[in-house]
């Protein structure tokens, strides 16, 4: 990891009187693993919609590599590489998957060839390129996580946000989809995720970022985070110092 390349400052997002981020900051640096923890409502997704501009920030910045989006739309904030993957897929059910990757657009009318052996390389990379020719309608829940992503890399992107990546996939597929999120990053690309499974959170992530009411509770490795009392109190209600264990 060397310098940021995703930062905010003082992020705030609210909906009527519920403070759903309450001036956050956090940075992540280039060719980490950054996993976003914390109990159900704690404003981890909405962190998600305000970075990539689906929700429009109250205040605070934003900025990717070097540059302010705040105040960008999301598309925009996709092309300059900052993009997300959802809780639940939902790619084009009467297209092939091979014919997803294709319909993510990346500037004038035609197919190129170029886009076309992109498309074949992450098809391999992902290890899906048998199911190809399949409508996605067809795929496993896990499978169609692995189109959302591969979707995503068509866009060539520095930073890639996974929301819950592994829920309700497999064992066999949730182990490929977290083989295929360290050679992303062996690859030069930053990941930050958000997951319930502490046991992922624990094998993957090189630094975690607590979230609790809106707010950073706790940062730091996953062995740090774990034992501290603000992080057990979040996830297991008060308690006294002498009963703090860990979260897994």
């Amino acid at each position: 990891m060397t310098d940021a390349i995703l930062t905010c400052a003082g992020l705030t997002k609210s909906f009527g009187g519920l403070v759903a981020n309450d001036r956050i900051d956090l940075s992540v640096g280039k060719q980490e693993i950054r996993g976003i923890i914390g109990p159900n409502g704690s404003g981890k997704s909405t962190f998600f919609n305000v970075l990539t501009g689906f929700y429009v920030k109250d205040e605070g910045t934003v900025t990717f590599d070097g540059e302010d989006v705040s105040n960008l739309k999301p598309f925009e904030i996709a092309n300059r590489g900052l993009v997300r993957t959802f809780q639940l897929p939902t790619p084009f059910s009467n297209l092939t998957v091979k014919d997803n990757l294709l319909a993510v657009y990346s500037g004038g009318l035609r197919i190129t060839n170029d886009k076309r052996d992109r498309a074949d390389e992450i098809l391999t990379f992902l290890d899906i390129a048998g199911v190809a020719d399949h409508l996605a309608s067809e795929l496993s829940g896990g499978q169609q996580k692995l189109l959302e992503l591969g979707r995503v890399l068509m866009l060539e992107p520095k930073v890639i946000l996974l929301d819950e990546p592994t829920a309700g996939v497999n064992p066999a597929l949730s182990l490929r989809i977290l083989d295929r999120i360290e050679a992303m990053r062996d690859r030069g690309t930053t990941i930050v995720i958000i997951e319930h499974d502490m046991e992922v959170v624990k094998s993957i992530t090189d630094k975690v970022t607590v979230f609790d009411q809106g707010r950073v509770i706790a940062e730091g490795t996953f062995a740090e985070v774990a034992t501290e009392l603000r992080v057990q109190e979040a996830y297991l209600g008060k308690a006294d110092e002498s009963d703090v264990g860990t979260i897994v």
